[in-house]
């Protein structure tokens, strides 16, 4: 919606520049998209006539001309237009003149001819894209005219309009709304309103469900001709052009009021004006020349002879203003715009009209808009309008609205006494009509979106200045649930799987039964089966995130991806209790870093086994800390059991090479390892939510630690797992940590005997609150050996 700054101001009485106007509608919630300059403000661009042209030269395609630009010596111009004859007026740039784009106009040689300037068409002049050629002026325009005179600069908003508010839909609305938040003084005067009176013979409404109320105006003796230059201004800046003074005046008051109103040639028109739906099949023609076949649901203005309009969106070609027309019938009516919108929406036919009436129009603004309208029409083109409106059906009553002064203020938490909510209403242009124990405002009949309480309380809002009022919390905080803390746990489980490089991938819970029974966990009783599936794909409840994540491996395998990490949270089901759970999985394959130029051996290494073992310990603690077993398993030949406190929560393992080259595609190698553990149990660990007596993690340590490194000779079949819980089960109060940092074993059983390896590890000792001792750590060290001889069968390698 385009609103003139020049022709706003006929309205509000301000001195503030557009931005400042911009920003104040925009801060009430009229959106001011943005201010676009219009007009001429070029110096020594003037009008001019053309004396004679002649071919050129050495050009076909170019014209010399001599111009008269009222210096008293005429110019000559080469010209490549074409539209143009001798004796039109045109816009010249005369040399000096700079034009948009920065291109300066001075005299030069055109293939060989002099050229003293620039004949200029719209687009040159940044008037739009116009007519293909130069802009010819009306034939009055006096010669030397500066152009800026002629098309003066204008400033136009460009504003976003709600659809529950259609008053903004006219330059009086907004002016309305302007001097309601500061912007100026409201200056605008109401017209003088004839007397009414009932004509079944000239005006009638046959169908009430559609159209409330309809009004005619009759006016004799008219001339129609073109509009006076001020009108066509008027019009030009909201983009419309100009037709003659009796359109013209029409669209000037739908702009300004936001009233749509038609004007039929008196003379066309056969018996009464009557509304009513068409007959199936109706054939009507518009102004723009296009037949419409019409349906029962399409509201029609017709006469004796058949439709002479379509309600509310365009006027017929048959009864349409033309300049042998001497008197009009002058409509203002009160359309249902739902009813407006359908036929709109069915017949393809889009107006300015019909985008008003489909948002609801002022019921009151139809008799002061006709009464606008036939003024402006008397002043333009002569005649005499009739003394009464004839009037079809009635108006609504305006309504009121009740406002709890206690209820605004405690909604929107603000200290205003009831005068002070008064005034700011009052602003807007309504009415208190009760006393200060219950206000009631008479709601005026352009706010069509005022019908409750709660209306009035974001008016005063609105008015007082959201920006203005504090946040304030009028809640009481509910206590954190367990389903809280779960949700918790789960968001920042996500946040850290996210920093590791893992993506996070969703499948579906309904699916096969091919793979569940696989992955499911032990003592699960098997597969939900479903007892109505939709197919083969959805039979089954989900018993294992595990083949949803193989799904998504083999989609991003087949893509060219080459490293693939990948988690999902999600539940699973079984036949035992619990019957659902939420679990979460893990995989990991492909590349472990792309190749680079410090080695390709970097980049060569593949994700495996001890990648996302590593990964899931460090989801644990160090007061609790996440250990392996080794384990056997169906489809994973190497697999490992998940303990939290000794208690198995999931399983960890590769899938076997059968499984793996049939995901593996495209040429990918390696590995790939996947995991499922229990949610609740790691939960539990971390001490948030379902454990009972909650882990505290102290600050960071203040003392150095002391690391003492171990070469262990042991039989080689035995696990690291043993060597870890040998460690681990010393419960050495200054022990920290344990890592493995090398194994060796030698096939000829020179260094090392045949059937034993040597193991390095690297053993942590802290004390949170002193330097330990080298007394200290010797003999924690003692009893951690004592404890991998006895446990694991490990001696220290001399």
């Amino acid at each position: 919606m385009k609103i003139s700054l020049s022709w706003l101001r006929d309205y509000l009485r301000t001195d503030k520049p557009a931005a400042e106007i911009a920003r104040i509608l925009t801060d009430a919630g009229l959106e001011v998209g943005a201010i676009e300059a219009t007009g001429v403000a070029i110096p020594k661009v003037v009008a001019a006539q053309i004396l004679e042209s002649v071919q050129h030269p050495n050009a076909d395609r170019l014209s010399v001309c001599k111009v008269n630009d009222g210096s008293g010596t005429p110019r000559q111009i080469v010209c490549g237009a074409k539209n143009y004859k001798v004796g039109d007026k045109v816009p010249l740039a005369q040399p000096g003149a700079v034009m948009p784009g920065d291109f300066k106009i001075k005299v030069g040689k055109l293939r060989g001819v002099e050229s003293e300037g620039m004949m200029c068409s719209s687009k040159e002049l940044g008037l739009g894209e116009g007519t293909d050629g130069l802009l010819i002026l009306p034939p009055e325009t006096a010669i030397g005219t500066p152009l800026s005179e002629l098309f003066p600069a204008e400033e136009v908003f460009e504003i976003e309009i709600t659809p529950n508010r259609p008053d903004w839909l006219g330059h009086l609305g907004v002016a309305r709304e302007a001097a309601a938040f500061g912007c100026g003084e409201l200056i605008a005067e109401e017209p003088s309103l004839p007397s009414t009176n009932e004509d079944s013979s000239v005006a009638a409404i046959a169908a009430p469900v559609a159209a409330s109320f309809y009004s005619i105006r009759r006016i004799d003796g008219v001339k129609v001709g073109p509009s006076p230059e001020w009108l066509r201004k008027r019009l030009e800046s909201v983009g419309l052009r100009s037709i003659n003074n009796i359109v013209d005046v029409t669209n000037f008051v739908m702009f300004e009021t936001a009233q749509p109103l038609h004007a039929f040639d008196a003379g066309k028109i056969d018996g009464a004006l009557t509304v009513r739906f068409a007959t199936e099949g109706e054939a009507f023609t518009a102004l723009d020349g296009k037949e419409h076949k019409l349906t029962a649901h399409d509201l029609v203005i017709a006469d004796a002879k058949g439709p002479q309009a379509i309600a509310g969106i365009t006027g017929g070609v048959a009864s349409g203003v033309s300049e042998a027309t001497t008197s009009i019938l002058l409509e203002s009516a009160l359309f249902e715009p739902t009813v407006i919108r359908r036929s709109s929406r069915a017949l393809g036919i889009s107006t300015d009209s019909s985008y008003r009436f489909e948002r609801g129009i002022d019921a009151q603004g139809v008799l002061t808009a006709s009464a606008r309208a036939a003024a402006l029409i008397v002043e333009l083109a002569g005649g005499t309008s009739s003394a009464e409106l004839v009037v079809a059906g009635s108006l609504p009553p305006s309504h009121v609205v009740s406002l709890r002064g206690d209820r605004a203020r405690s909604i929107l938490g603000i200290d205003l006494d009831n005068s002070a909510i008064t005034s700011l209403l009052t602003k807007l242009g309504l009415k208190k009509i009760t006393g200060e124990a219950a206000l009631g405002f008479e709601i005026p009949s352009w706010r069509n979106d005022l019908t409750r309480e709660v209306d009035l309380i974001e008016e005063v809002a609105r008015l007082h200045g959201i920006n203005t009022i504090s946040a304030k919390c009028m809640g009481i905080p509910a206590a954190s649930s367990e389903a809280d803390k779960a949700y918790d746990f789960a968001r920042g489980l996500r946040r850290r799987l996210s920093g590791g490089g893992f993506h996070e991938a969703r499948s579906g819970t309904l699916t096969g039964s091919r793979d569940q029974a696989a992955f499911a966990p032990k003592g699960s009783g098997g597969v939900v089966s479903v007892r109505n599936p939709m197919g083969e794909e959805h039979s089954t409840l989900r018993a294992s995130l595990i083949p949803g994540l193989l799904e998504a491996v083999s989609r991003n395998l087949r893509h060219g991806t080459d490293s693939i990490r990948l988690f999902e949270i999600g539940k699973v089901y079984q036949q035992e209790q619990p019957e659902e759970s939420m679990r979460l999985g893990l995989v990991m394959t492909g590349r472990r870093a792309p190749e680079n130029w410090r080695g390709k051996e970097e980049g060569k290494r593949s994700l495996d086994l001890y990648d996302l073992k590593g990964f899931i310990q460090l989801l644990g603690n160090r007061l609790e800390p996440i250990t392996f077993r080794g384990t056997t398993h169906a489809s994973l030949p190497l697999a490992l059991e998940i303990l939290i406190a000794g208690k198995s929560v999931g399983i960890l393992g590769v899938l076997s090479p059968s499984a793996t080259r049939e995901l593996m595609v495209g040429g990918h190698q390696g590995q790939i390892v996947v995991a499922e553990l229990d949610l609740h149990a790691l939960q539990a660990a971390n001490g948030i939510g379902f454990s009972k007596d909650p882990k505290k993690h102290g600050s960071l340590p203040k003392f150095p630690t002391v690391r003492r490194d171990l070469a262990l000779l042991m039989e080689a079949a035995t696990p690291y797992a043993a060597v870890e819980e040998a460690v681990l089960g010393a419960k050495e109060e200054l022990f920290s940590s344990v890592i493995p940092f090398d194994v060796f074993s030698d096939p000829e059983g020179v260094k090392v005997p045949l059937g034993k390896k040597s193991l390095a590890i690297a053993l942590t000792f802290l004390h949170p609150e002193r330097t330990l001792t080298t007394e200290e750590v010797n003999e924690a060290v003692t009893r951690i050996v004592a404890k991998l001889r006895e446990a694991a069968g490990a001696e220290v390698r001399g």
